[in-house]
């Protein structure tokens, strides 16, 4: 099967990597409660209002509790159907109703062992004296490599804000409130999809690091600093442009140059093996050289059915670069001098052998 979408090739798998994980911790049955794993086991995505979960048997039976009925199963064996609304009103009990058609197909529950997300998992189950395991640091680390079929979203994602800043560049003037800004890109993007948005990013103010869009107007010579991440059903893009309303003058170009060397060291010594926080000391110094703005947060972060995952650019974690990491690079500096800054973000993939740029629109202010 082609696995150019989120199909049951590619979910199948990422269950068999699951099931090897449970082999090793003797476990025969896992349940999952965070759509993100049941989209990422099973395909299915059923929106924020509504509750699912899934059971994976240790003979690779997959079951998944859906709040409607589905023409496609994806790639799970059995659906087990429950009622989220009544009469048109959403239940508020829908996890205990999830969890309930769980166990109505799940002969001889439960087991002596559960693997379950201990962040998530609520006591909707009678489990009796089944020890539970935690299988989300696993399920994290086993969502770091983006399958063929993830990819294929992710890029969806970001030719989503490709447009977006490509509308923004037309639009951004003196007078032009964020608001304005806001709606117009959203719109683009919608246009760019063919659907709703799944998610969308947070920074769309002006003369600001960042911040929802406020009725405020843009004034010549601020920088805007818009970070954008649109999700694709579910899968997330992550970047960041900064455009100048007017002509950027020449300490802000003298900053925005020092940014861009950021990109070049990380283009040319990341790889598989690399440090992340190392990374991050390293990008640093290269901004702490440049005349004005401070660099006070993470260099990126891995992304995908969330906004930020495993990598971590940051000197809290010391994470190592895998081959099939999605992750974001962006650097930044900050003064009043520079109206009231520059961040730039890009997104790679890591491979074999480097880096795969997968932004590859203007850079420029």
């Amino acid at each position: 099967m082609n696995c150019s979408d989120i199909d049951s090739c590619c979910c199948r798998g990422r269950q068999q990597r699951l099931l090897a994980v449970m082999q090793q911790h003797d476990l025969p049955l896992a349940i999952v409660t965070q759509p993100e794993h049941v989209q990422w086991l099973s395909g299915l995505r059923f929106g924020g209002l509504f509750q699912t979960a899934a059971a994976l048997s240790a003979d690779g039976r997959l079951i998944v509790a859906a709040p409607r009925a589905v023409a496609d199963a994806g790639a799970a064996d059995e659906i087990a159907v429950f009622e989220a609304q009544w009469h048109c009103t959403l239940r508020n009990d829908q996890r205990a109703a999830a969890m309930e058609a769980l166990r109505s197909r799940l002969p001889g529950f439960p087991p002596g062992r559960l693997g379950v997300e201990f962040s998530t998992f609520g006591r909707h189950l009678d489990i009796g004296r089944a020890e539970l395991v935690d299988l989300e640091p696993e399920l994290f680390r086993l969502r770091r490599r983006k399958d063929a079929d993830e990819l294929a979203m992710i890029r969806q994602a970001i030719a989503g804000t490709g447009r977006m800043y490509a509308r923004a560049r037309e639009i951004i003037r003196p007078g032009i409130t964020e608001l304005d800004v806001f709606n117009e890109l959203q719109a683009a993007c919608v246009e760019a999809f063919g659907e709703m948005l799944t998610g969308t990013g947070n920074d769309y103010q002006c003369a600001s690091p960042g911040g929802p869009p406020r009725a405020r107007a843009a004034q010549a010579g601020e920088l805007y600093i818009l970070d954008l991440g649109p999700a694709f059903r579910g899968y997330f893009a992550d970047n960041c442009r900064t455009i100048a309303v007017t002509q950027a003058d020449d300490v802000q170009r003298e900053a925005w140059h020092h940014i861009l060397r950021v990109f070049a060291h990380v283009e040319g010594t990341a790889r598989p093996g690399k440090s992340a926080r190392e990374l991050f000391h390293e990008a640093e110094a290269i901004l702490q050289q440049a005349p004005v703005g401070v660099f006070n947060h993470h260099l990126g972060h891995g992304m995908g059915l969330y906004p930020h995952e495993t990598p971590h650019l940051n000197p809290r974690w010391d994470d190592v670069l895998e081959a099939g990491d999605v992750f974001t690079i962006e650097p930044g500096l900050y003064a009043p001098e520079l109206r009231a800054g520059i961040r730039l973000e890009n997104n790679y993939r890591v491979t074999g052998e480097g880096l795969e740029l997968l932004t590859d629109f203007p850079l420029e202010l």
